[in-house]
């Protein structure tokens, strides 16, 4: 018998991974594959690319992709079970059975619908509403009870959370309510100065491909306050963000120095600018090296997708078949 608690998390294939993935949820991911208490599940979420307006070529790149950033940012197909969601059908079928306890009215007040609906005012289908089913299928058809994801997620984990409970009432499973991994990097800011670092807007994110150029220029566009500095560091805004992005990735040493220098009102922002750009390079540069074997080697990474998928698929099968028992579909 397994003993070990299951995790489950998943990108979704819209593009290349970028810092505040890799800050905010790959960085857990690492952290959790070296536990030995866990058994970790790792997918591409290209079925929840379809909720939002994509390119059909751009996906199929993407689907690849996204492994191939994961094994590159350390997941190893070893410890972690690597997959693509779309590869293994039982998804979208434990999906449709969830769906029959959840009702529209709680989907259609979730913050992330409403701000999809701002976002993409043409495209709000049925696909989009079912995310959050679709989601809560993904975390419990491997019974997982972590789900090292971002903040922005945590209705979405709620709504596993019910789903878990009503099934468990209803039909007698034995869904465990799943809590999120809360990872250090769990709110990573955009480098426009409000928000987070986000893929859908453009020169708010650091790619994990970009050379010490590129996220320099980036970096250097980073708004700062034009007004009085001195005292506390400001909550939010151009400087908030930075102090946050050195928080995340710099030392606490010339973390600390930078507070000073701004209590102090001597803080020089292109100095400040030049030094976290160096320590997000230097963070990205192993992860720059392993892509380079792994992108002149499809052939290992085709395998280490088709062996995901079997042990994935394997795992979902025998969830669904005994959530369609308790059902009476079997």
């Amino acid at each position: 018998m397994n003993m070990k608690k299951r995790v489950l998390s998943g990108i979704r294939a819209t593009g290349r991974l970028h810092l505040g993935n890799y800050l905010g949820a790959i960085k857990g991911m690492l952290e959790l594959q070296d536990n030995p208490d866990y058994e970790n599940l790792y997918m591409v979420a290209d079925l929840h690319t379809l909720t939002t307006p994509y390119d059909v070529e751009e996906l199929r790149k993407n689907r690849r992709e996204v492994i191939i950033d994961y094994l590159s940012a350390g997941l190893d197909p070893e410890k972690s079970i690597l997959f693509q969601q779309a590869d293994n059908p039982y998804h979208l079928e434990l999906a449709y059975l969830f769906s029959s306890v959840m009702t529209v009215a709680k989907m259609q007040h979730l913050p992330t619908f409403k701000e999809k609906v701002k976002q993409h005012p043409e495209n709000v289908t049925m696909a989009l509403l079912n995310y959050p089913v679709l989601m809560a299928a993904d975390i419990l058809i491997y019974k997982a009870d972590s789900v090292p994801v971002g903040l922005d997620q945590e209705p979405h984990v709620e709504v596993a959370r019910e789903i878990a409970r009503r099934m468990n009432q209803d039909y007698g499973t034995n869904f465990p309510e799943p809590k999120r991994f809360k990872t250090e990097g769990q709110y990573v800011p955009s480098l426009l100065g409000e928000g987070k670092m986000s893929k859908s807007v453009e020169g708010s994110f650091i790619n994990l491909v970009d050379d010490l150029e590129t996220i320099k220029a980036k970096i250097a566009k980073a708004p700062t306050d034009t007004g009085s500095i001195g005292g506390e560091i400001p909550k939010e805004g151009g400087v908030a963000n930075l102090f946050t992005l050195l928080k995340l990735i710099g030392s606490d040493e010339v973390y600390n120095k930078f507070i000073l220098d701004y209590r102090d009102k001597k803080i020089r922002y292109s100095e400040m600018k030049e030094i976290l750009s160096d320590a997000i390079y230097k963070e990205l540069q192993p992860i720059q090296e392993k892509r380079k074997y792994f992108e002149t080697h499809p052939e290992i990474v085709g395998e280490i997708i088709a062996e995901g998928n079997k042990k994935a698929i394997a795992i979902a099968r025998e969830t669904v078949e005994e959530v369609k028992k308790k059902m009476g579909l079997l």
